[in-house]
């Protein structure tokens, strides 16, 4: 795997080869084959293995700066070389079945669980509504990073992270929720 993501990082995906790897590590293709059934994966386990580590989410005891300090981390990542590796499984995965259940998988589903966790612990202390759709708030708060990755219509700071976990937090907390037994107010 390391000589997977070394590769990954000098010559990027598309030029990337098994045999390169093999080369690399000094082992046949057969070695790599027998754990990895495709590029693709091998690619993203390689990815994974040296990302994961700077992408945990703390446990400061509050959801917001708990899913803040990860967001932070994650722009750092993106903002690295590393978002070019984001963005091009991403772009393939458009045309390669295989490549984005790769990555849903192995990136995208142990993210979005490790999230779920963060925001059931908020509910459970009383930070959160307990009516919170986990898909929608999850992709509320990182599809807007992933928007600004792919389409680089603005720069993606910290401090867009900021406003955002701002914008979408507010919407979530129990003290700014409507009862059900109140009547919204009308826009003027």
């Amino acid at each position: 795997m390391h000589a997977a993501y070394e590769l990954l990082m000098e010559v990027g995906y598309a030029q990337l080869t098994i045999e390169g790897v093999a080369a690399r590590a000094g082992v046949g293709k057969p070695t790599i084959y027998r754990r990895w059934s495709t590029k693709a994966r091998l690619i993203i386990d390689a990815f994974l293995a040296a990302t994961n580590p700077e992408l945990s989410f703390p446990d400061t005891g509050s959801v917001k700066e708990d899913i803040l300090q990860q967001m932070h981390k994650l722009v750092k990542v993106i903002n690295s070389p590393r978002g070019q590796v984001i963005a091009t499984l991403i772009g393939g995965g458009q045309t390669d079945p295989e490549m984005i259940e790769a990555f849903r998988a192995n990136w995208l589903s142990p993210r979005r669980f490790d999230c779920s966790q963060v925001i059931k612990k908020g509910i459970e202390r009383g930070e959160l509504r307990s009516d919170v759709d986990m898909e929608a708030v999850i992709d509320a708060l990182y599809s807007p990073l992933f928007y600004r990755l792919l389409l680089k219509h603005a720069p993606l700071t910290e401090d867009f992270v900021d406003q955002l976990i701002d914008v979408v937090m507010s919407g979530l907390n129990d003290r700014l929720a409507i009862s059900n037994n109140e009547e919204p107010t009308k826009r003027k």
